[in-house]
C-alpha cells in the first residue's frame, strides 16, 4: 500500500494488517456477521424455549449433530471476526499512540485466538461424545 510507512517493519506490517479488513470490506463483514449472529441466537433461544435438551447427554447429542456443530462453529468464527473488526475500529479511532494501539490490538488478537481455540476444543469434544 502506498499509504503505509516504509521506515520500519513493524509500522509497515501493522499498516498492512490494518488495510486487510478496512473500508467497505470491513463494513460488509461486520454487517454479514451481525446478521448470522442474530439468526443463530434467534434459533438458539427458540430451541431453549420450545425444545430444551434436558441433561448433559441431550445437550451433547444436540450440539454433536453435524449441522448444529457446523452452525455453531460458524457462529464462533463470526463472533470472533465481528469482535475483531469492532474493537479494532475503536482502537484505531480512539487510541492515538501507535505503539499503544499495536499492543492493544496484539492483546486482542491473542485473546480472540485463545477463545477460538477453546471453543473449537469444546466443539470437538462435543462431537466426539
Amino acid at each position: 500500500y502506498a499509504a503505509c510507512p516504509r521506515d520500519g517493519l513493524a509500522d509497515y506490517v501493522g499498516c498492512t494488517v490494518s488495510h486487510l479488513l478496512s473500508g467497505m470490506k470491513a463494513w460488509a463483514l461486520q454487517r454479514l456477521s451481525a446478521v448470522y449472529l442474530g439468526l443463530y441466537l434467534i434459533y438458539f433461544v427458540g430451541v431453549l424455549l420450545l425444545a430444551r435438551p434436558e441433561g448433559h447427554a441431550a445437550w451433547q447429542q444436540w450440539l454433536g449433530q453435524p449441522l448444529m456443530s457446523i452452525a455453531t462453529l460458524v457462529f464462533v468464527l463470526a463472533l470472533l471476526l465481528h469482535t475483531w473488526i469492532g474493537v479494532r475500529d475503536i482502537f484505531i479511532d480512539y487510541v492515538h499512540p501507535l505503539s499503544l494501539r499495536m499492543v492493544l490490538m496484539s492483546l486482542l488478537l491473542l485473546s480472540l485466538i485463545g477463545f477460538g481455540l477453546w471453543a473449537g476444543k469444546l466443539l470437538l469434544l462435543t462431537g466426539m461424545g
